[in-house]
């Protein structure tokens, strides 16, 4: 028997779980921290590295209290974190300024430039992340900084990804050339891949911007799975958390990629981690690029596979702008949509609102809805957000298949699912395959398990899985909506593919409201 801490730090707090190998979840508790917004300008957000570290001290000290678990009885510490959330620091690993968190978009110039260069120059590594260097991403970010930031230049000694600086600054690292990185982090959002051994050459690099001179020496630092442990906990922060020093911790990973090992993921599914924005991830033994994807990276999500990733910009984040428009919570707007059909409401909703992240990877799309009237509600603008995000998820995943990526289940994780069974049955009808749900909730799950393998307590994912992973409860198509849903999305489809590339085919969208209305009346009949 073993009792271990998993810590998932999210977009607007950090959850510590505490979990015995043999009795599972022991206890959770959260602690939250600010979002900075600002809006005159929403692409902006960030985050402070100091609140997120209080915020993580808070806690673990209320998990150990509330599961009447000893501090020193802890023997492994794993975490994961938002990404691409990028800090900048100085020599003595403090930071010189707020995370430019995942979903800070001021960086599309930026991305668009590398993208440019990259296909111009036949970059190998461009190809690997679909052929689109993305603004929410940790190169376009940091150059962004670096032209926003002139007058702290000269201190600047790397950037980090969120998950290497938590557990840098858990383990008492301040050499930014001793930091242990996350091949997860760094492979889906720096370009970062053993093939071309590592981050992209420098001469491409400086082609970007001379700001970027010298820049791959200052990020380096050891890369490695989080099979690999980045350090021990300090003394210093042993005594903040209430735990005992010297606790191995392993090097952390994205969010997503940890929940997906947390919900049970295996060769074949595909994971939804349906949050403020989505996140889609997959592993396969042998896959072929997948263009528009966030990267293909071996060991990202499983050291024995490749993982896979792609996402929603915005999807908790659409349903929660829905609802504060309204005056509402979204748990009270959403009370009655189990009473909606499949396409009663007459609107097709595309779900930009934040862009696009795949596969399109087009940030400077926005909202679009087909098919308002003067009698729709915010709740009929609900329901259809939830089927928009739905086919959007289909699109995604049909682009993962035709390029080898063997979808077999569909497990919907993440916190939205747990506590909507109206979004689960859309994505079964909308998917036509059965969906699973953990019976319970799934995240830290997968820091806990890699806090197991460090501890030495399994000596495989799989094995922690069997003993820690949740049951699922399973959501199955219904004949009659699923057919419905197929005559939406390909309206849906063809509206995405017309209206979010500049370049796009010539489309006739003119079907689309007609066919909105037939499918409406048929449904209220």
């Amino acid at each position: 028997m073993a009792i271990v801490a998993g810590v998932d730090f999210g977009t607007l707090s950090v959850r510590v779980t505490l979990l015995d190998s043999q009795r599972g979840r022991l206890g959770t508790s959260a602690a939250e921290y600010p979002l900075n917004r600002k809006r005159e300008d929403p692409d902006f957000a960030t985050q402070s590295h100091n609140e997120q570290m209080v915020a993580l001290v808070r806690a673990m000290r209320q998990a150990l209290a509330e599961s009447k678990v000893k501090g020193e009885e802890v023997v492994a510490l794993a975490l994961d974190t938002t990404g691409s959330s990028v800090v900048p620091v100085d020599a003595a690993m403090e930071p010189i300024d707020d995370y430019y968190l995942w979903c800070d978009h001021r960086a599309h110039e930026e991305a668009r430039e590398i993208t440019e260069i990259a296909l111009a120059e036949n970059l190998e590594a461009i190809h690997w992340c679909g052929d689109v260097y993305s603004h929410e991403w940790g190169f376009a970010k940091l150059l962004h900084w670096l032209r926003h930031n002139p007058d702290k230049r000269a201190r600047f000694a790397t950037a980090l990804e969120h998950c290497d600086m938590v557990a840098a600054t858990l383990t008492g690292v301040t050499d930014p050339a001793k930091v242990k990185r996350s091949i997860c982090a760094m492979g889906h959002k720096w370009m970062w891949n053993p093939k071309w051994d590592g981050l992209p050459p420098q001469s491409f690099l400086s082609m970007i911007d001379p700001l970027f001179d010298g820049i791959r020496e200052k990020i380096g630092g050891e890369y490695l799975g989080s099979n690999h442990i980045a350090g021990t906990l300090s003394g210093k922060w042993a005594q903040e958390l209430g735990l005992k020093a010297g606790i191995p911790i392993p090097v952390g990973a994205f969010d997503a990629h940890w929940d997906a090992i947390g919900a049970g993921c295996r060769e074949g599914d595909v994971v939804n981690v349906v949050g403020t924005s989505t996140c889609i991830i997959a592993m396969a033994k042998e896959t072929e690029l997948v263009p528009g994807v966030c990267g293909v990276v071996p060991g990202s999500v499983h050291p024995d596979y490749t993982g896979i990733e792609a996402g929603l910009s915005a999807t908790g984040d659409i349903f929660e702008a829905i609802a504060r428009r309204a005056g509402m919570k979204v748990s009270e707007l959403a009370k009655g949509l189990e009473n909606y059909r499949a396409g009663q409401t007459g609107l097709l909703r595309l779900s930009w609102d934040n862009g696009d992240r795949t596969v399109l990877v087009n940030p400077e799309l926005g909202g679009v809805t087909f098919g308002w009237n003067l009698l729709h509600t915010a709740q009929d603008e609900l329901f259809a957000a939830i089927e928009g995000t739905a086919f959007h998820t289909r699109i995604i995943l049909e682009r993962m298949a035709e390029h080898g990526v063997p979808v077999t289940r569909v497990i919907n994780a993440g916190g939205i699912p747990q506590s909507n069974s109206v979004l689960n049955q859309i994505y079964a009808d909308v998917l036509n395959k059965p969906v699973l749900v953990p019976d319970g909730t799934p995240t830290s799950l997968g820091s806990g398990i890699f806090a197991l393998l460090a501890a030495g307590t399994f000596k495989t994912i799989e094995d922690a899985q069997k003993a820690v992973c949740l049951p699922y409860r399973t959501y199955t198509p219904q004949a009659s909506s699923a057919a419905v849903y197929d005559q939406l999305y390909h309206l849906y489809r063809n509206a995405y593919l017309a209206l979010g590339k500049p370049n796009s085919e010539p489309a006739r969208l003119g079907k689309i409201l007609p066919e909105l209305r037939r499918i409406a009346a048929s449904a209220r009949a």
